[in-house]
């Protein structure tokens, strides 16, 4: 046998491949749902005194609130998926698009301040999550196409203009559907919070948090992104799309985020050709800006409101 062939089949053998095996646990622990408890509805992370006060948080204003509620849902492609909506007697509404792990539960902590500017909301199951169907999630590469399964529904509910609030992995899917060919004139606004430029470029910060070498397991999770979600994100996501944008944006972001770093967040920025707030926040991690600074998240938001 050629040498050469004897060198790539040994390459094969104990190299890519061990990789890609390797590369594809990392993936289905951070992407796949294998059990309805994965990704459910409870408190994602209840060991974590902030995450859990936040989720806390969330379930007092549910309390409080929850007489304006009622249970929806809509289809998305073959998938069924779950929300809840609570109506507030105006004629906008916000759709709180949470990450990744989160559901609609979760997401009640970001509802006060669109509540207090007369807005109804939105909280909704990503597919994948909670009591919605799916087994992958795909980055926004294919949610997008559920917010504006959303948005329908919303205009049928009477809602004459909606606001896409996205967290994290659900500020790049808001961006997508906000920029989607098929995106109705409803979608009013977005709001972001902690948007990063690529899928990719969080991945790699994760790994760098954890400890984690980056070469050569990063890439291989990007095969598998790519082989079942269909999604390149090493070069499309957030700093592509936001190229398309003609809705008014609101980002908001962390000084302190390690993932979704503050010196991307300004290419966002400066890569956006719609009218565009940056507001920084000195402390909070991660999709915890609120958290550490109610007042100024709410009124951020509040005066962005004013504006449309």
């Amino acid at each position: 046998m050629d040498l050469w062939l004897i060198i790539l089949l040994a390459l094969l053998v104990f190299g890519i491949l061990p990789v890609l095996v390797m590369s594809y646990v990392i993936y289905s622990v951070l992407l796949i749902r294998t059990s309805k408890e994965k990704w459910g509805r409870e408190c994602s992370i209840p060991d974590d005194e902030e995450y859990k006060r936040m989720f806390d948080i969330g379930m007092d204003w549910d309390a409080k609130y929850g007489a304006c509620k009622r249970a929806v849902s809509v289809k998305s492609g073959n998938l069924d998926l779950a929300g809840e909506y609570f109506d507030f007697g105006g004629e906008r509404a916000v759709i709180i698009i949470p990450g990744r792990m989160e559901s609609c539960l979760y997401s009640y902590f970001f509802a006060e301040p669109y509540r207090a500017c007369g807005c109804n909301v939105l909280v909704i199951d990503n597919r994948a999550h909670g009591l919605s169907d799916g087994k992958v999630s795909s980055l926004g590469y294919k949610e997008y196409k559920d917010i504006l399964a959303w948005s329908d529904l919303l205009r049928s509910l009477g809602n004459r203009k909606i606001i896409l609030h996205g967290i994290c992995i659900g500020a790049s899917c808001a961006l997508f559907a906000a920029t989607a060919k098929e995106a109705p004139d409803a979608i009013d606004a977005i709001v972001a919070e902690g948007m990063y430029t690529t899928f990719f470029e969080s991945l790699k910060n994760h790994m760098y948090d954890g400890g984690r070498p980056v070469f050569p397991f990063a890439y291989g999770i990007l095969v598998h992104i790519r082989l079942i979600s269909g999604a390149n994100v090493l070069t499309d996501g957030p700093v592509k799309r936001i190229k398309n944008l003609q809705k008014p944006i609101l980002f908001l972001h962390s000084k302190e985020d390690i993932f979704s770093l503050p010196k991307k967040a300004e290419i966002l920025y400066a890569s956006c050709p719609a009218e565009k707030t940056l507001v920084w926040f000195d402390h909070g991690a991660h999709s915890r800006i609120r958290i550490n600074n109610e007042s100024k998240y709410d009124r951020a938001i509040a005066e962005f409101l004013q504006t449309l």
